[in-house]
Order: structure tokens, then C-alpha cells, then sequence
């Protein structure tokens, strides 16, 4: 064991970290030859208690080579990378972004005030106009980048309060006020999550009916909001989903936002998946009314081939971006008020903050947006192929047609308890690990759901989940 001065030189050596650099780049290299090849499984399944006593005798025992642990990092993991990973909603980065994920490691710039990442800081703004440029909005147009989308929600919800709340809560307090928004109930949980968080109560979430595709009924919105108003509610937001985490459905934006004006509400739009698709001129009309809302959550970690976590929170108009936060912190800026774009902790949750935008700058500055439309041409092709299959199929059926690459479907049985029957299918699958798929339980039932986020999938690792899936199931009940 080095100890000493040793173990910090040793730590810090250049050449060291060149030559396991090198090691590990080739490593990954391979690696991702490998699951684009198909030569490994999706995902290398073990139990929760197996995995802890694994890597708690890791950390005791395992004083070795560091090549030896990435390698074991590597293959004890899900393989989004994979074409037959389709589970959860988590894009394969672009290898570039993920370099670019290394140098913002070494770095290691916080970000909250100017100095401590001039770079990082004026590449998140150019990033964030020129994507916000590209979704329709405005040059008042304007915000951050944050740590996905539970935290760009929760500070558009905090920025809403501040411009539509009659009192002023972040200084005054709001005991006496009772506020309240708007949303589909098949919204994302953090929605429900973000108006405890503020305070709001049960009462603070008012949850609008669907209709059969899984969209927000807008038709609904008077009604709800006339009643929120007789029970001494004060409405300030409405939330619409771009798209729904379980089914993958769009709400009519150009509705909500109608409604929106006419009332004096703020429209936020969760389009945390859905929302890239404006970024793309064959699929821009799917978020037709996005431009129109007050604000806008997006991961670039879903659907855009950045690492986690990168999200950006665009406001139409940009100054409301400042409205969220506006507290003292003589230590780290000495104008309190000023709207300064080059401090970011006045308008973010975090003070220390990965160079997140970096990652996207270095794949508009290689590709342009041409990457992403064909990535994202690609993987809504999947999801209609998917479904495409689906029908075609004797045994299955979809839960709704998907309007992205988010599918729904199941395997029917006459006779059958459908939802246990499922639910074993997608366990076995699991178990099996050449396919990673996960489950999700709607207003009808249990039903298997794919992403399909991976540029490599095929028509044919499509045929061969269904053609597996319909090989388990006889077995499985």
C-alpha cells in the first residue's frame, strides 16, 4: 500500500492517467462494438443482495487494477448502448457527448458564479438560444440548464407562483394562500411531487381527466377551474404533458395554451421527452403550441444522445427565469437583484452544477442539428414499426396507439389473468437479459412498455422480442 506524499503523486501522475486512460478508452471502445454487435446480453440481471455483497467485497478486497473495476462496472450493468435495450426512457450518449462527459469531470468547474466556469457558462447560454431559437420561441427567450426534469419543473412551478400568485410568498410566506395548478392525470409524478414541495397540499394538485389516447380532456379545464375557484383555490398554472411518461401521449398544446391566455394562467409544458421532437422539422407538428407556452422542461438525456443529467428550462420570456430565486449571498455576488445570465445560482437549484451544456455544444459544433433529426427520425420510425407488428400479430395487442417511440402492448390469453400473465412475461424477460423492457400499469390493465431510444434497433430485434415473448408465455400461465 502507498502511503504519504506517494499515494498523492501517485493520484495526480500524469502518465498514470494516460496510460489507464488509454486502457479504458479501448475498453469502451470495445465495449461498444461488442453490444452494437448483439455479442452480449441487454442486461446481466442479479438480484439486489447479490449485487450489494458483490461490491461490498469490491471495496474491501479489491485494491487492484482500476481497469479490472471498469470492466466489472461494465458488464454488471444495463447496456443502453444495446439495440435491444428498449426500457426505460434514458438515451445510448453519442460517444462524443460522453468524452465530453470526462473532460467535465477533470475540470470540474461548480458553475454557480461566473469565474468558477466561464466557459461552461457561456456555452450553456449559446446552447440554450439556439435550441430555444430552433423550438419556435422568441429572442426574449431565455433560462438554464438543470439536473433533469423533477428539478426544471419544480423551478418553472416556483417561477410561475412568483409572477401569478397575488401575494408575494417568497418573502412574505403564503400560510393564508391556498394555490393550486392544472395537469392531466396521467402527468409525470413530479408534478404531484413539485406542489407538495411548495407547500400546496392535496388540494394543490387539481388532476384533469384523460380521454382514451391518454390525452388531457381540455374541454374539462372551465369546469375544474370554475369549481377550484367556489372552493377558495387560486389557480395559477396550467401543466401540460409533451409527452406522458406511461403511454407516451401528447396533450393539445395549442388548447391548453388557448385557455391559458384567456384565464391569465401560465402554461408550463413537461415536454421532458417529447419536446426534442420540435427540434425536428419531420416531427415539429406533434409539438404544435410549444412556442406558446411560459415555459418549457427538455431533457437532452432522452431523446437528444446526451449523458444524464441535462435538461433545459426555457422560459418565453427570459427575465422570468430571475423570478424563481431572489435571496442574498453576499460571498458569491454583490449585485443581489441584478439579472446577471453569467451567475447561474441565481436561477438554478444548484450551486455547484455539472458543464452539462458542453456536452450538447460539442455535438451541435460536430454534427449540427442534423444528428439529431436523423436520430430522432429514426427512433419514431421504430415506434410506429413497432406497433406496426403488434397489430400484425395474433397474440398481442396495443394499449393505444403510440404517437412516439413510446409503445404499449401486451400479450393476450384468452381465459388468462392478463395482468399476472404479463407481469411473469416481463420478470422472465428480465431474468433472460437479452432483452431489457420494462412494464407499466394503465386505466386497462398491465402492460409491457418499450422505449425504443437506441438508433440500432432493428425491424428484426423488434420481431425477435415478440417472437421470444410469444415463446415464454404458454409456460408462464
Amino acid at each position: 500500500m502507498i502511503s504519504g506524499t506517494d499515494i498523492l503523486q501517485s493520484a495526480y501522475d500524469p502518465e498514470r492517467f494516460r496510460a489507464v486512460g488509454h486502457e479504458l478508452i479501448d475498453m469502451l471502445a470495445d465495449h461498444l462494438k461488442s453490444v452494437q454487435g448483439r455479442e452480449q446480453q441487454a442486461i446481466a440481471y442479479l438480484p439486489p443482495g447479490e449485487q450489494a455483497t458483490f461490491w461490498q467485497d469490491d471495496l474491501i478486497n479489491g485494491a487492484g487494477s482500476p481497469t479490472h473495476f471498469f470492466q466489472e462496472i461494465l458488464s454488471r450493468s444495463v447496456q443502453v448502448q444495446h439495440p435491444r435495450y428498449m426500457g426505460h426512457q434514458v438515451c445510448p450518449p453519442a460517444p462524443l457527448a460522453a468524452l465530453s462527459s470526462l473532460v467535465d469531470g477533470l475540470l470540474n468547474n461548480g458553475m454557480a458564479v461566473y469565474e468558477m466556469g466561464m466557459s461552461a457558462t457561456a456555452i450553456e447560454q449559446q446552447v440554450l438560444a439556439v435550441v430555444s431559437g430552433r423550438m419556435g420561441f422568441g429572442p426574449n427567450a431565455g433560462g438554464v440548464l438543470t439536473s433533469g426534469g423533477t428539478l426544471a419543473n419544480l423551478t418553472a412551478l416556483l417561477a410561475a407562483r412568483a409572477v401569478k400568485s397575488k401575494r408575494a410568498i417568497w418573502t412574505e410566506g403564503g400560510h393564508e394562500t391556498r394555490l393550486a395548478l392544472l395537469v392531466s392525470e396521467e402527468a409525470h409524478y413530479c408534478v404531484d411531487r413539485a406542489v407538495r414541495i411548495m407547500g400546496w397540499g392535496e388540494t394543490g394538485i387539481i388532476k384533469i381527466p384523460v380521454d382514451d389516447h391518454y390525452r388531457m380532456r381540455h374541454e374539462c379545464l372551465p369546469e375544474y377551474l370554475a369549481q377550484a375557484k367556489e372552493e377558495g383555490l387560486e389557480v395559477i398554472a396550467v401543466v401540460g404533458s409533451a409527452c406522458s411518461t406511461s403511454t407516451g401521449s401528447f396533450d393539445d398544446l395549442n388548447a391548453l395554451a388557448d385557455f391559458c391566455e384567456a384565464e391569465g394562467l401560465w402554461l408550463h409544458v413537461d415536454g421532458a421527452h417529447g419536446a426534442a421532437l420540435s427540434l425536428s422539422p419531420q416531427y415539429k407538428a406533434v409539438v404544435d403550441g410549444l412556442e406558446r407556452a411560459d415555459s418549457v422542461a427538455m431533457d437532452f438525456h432522452k431523446m437528444l444522445l446526451t449523458p444524464v443529467l441535462a435538461t433545459a428550462l426555457i422560459f418565453k420570456n427570459g427575465p422570468d427565469s430571475y423570478r424563481t430565486f431572489s435571496q442574498r449571498a453576499q460571498y458569491l455576488w454583490s449585485g443581489q437583484t441584478e439579472q446577471e445570465w453569467y451567475n447561474l445560482a441565481k436561477r438554478t437549484f444548484e450551486c455547484t452544477k455539472l458543464m452539462m451544456g458542453m456536452k450538447v455544444h460539442a455535438l451541435l459544433r460536430t454534427y449540427g442539428f442534423e444528428l439529431w433529426e436523423a436520430y430522432l427520425g429514426k427512433v419514431m420510425q421504430n415506434g410506429a414499426l413497432f406497433a406496426d407488428l403488434v397489430r400484425a400479430h395474433p397474440d398481442f395487442e396495443l394499449a393505444v396507439e403510440p404517437a412516439c417511440n413510446i409503445v404499449c402492448f401486451r400479450y393476450v390469453k384468452p381465459g388468462a389473468d392478463l395482468n399476472e400473465l404479463n407481469a411473469r412475461i416481463r420478470q422472465s424477460l428480465l431474468e433472460d437479459g437479452r432483452f431489457y423492457i420494462v412494464q407499466t400499469q394503465l386505466k386497462t390493465g398491465l402492460f409491457l412498455r418499450v422505449t425504443l431510444t437506441n438508433p440500432h434497433t432493428s425491424g428484426e430485434d423488434i420481431e425477435a422480442l415478440l417472437t421470444l415473448i410469444a415463446s415464454k408465455a404458454p409456460e408462464l400461465g
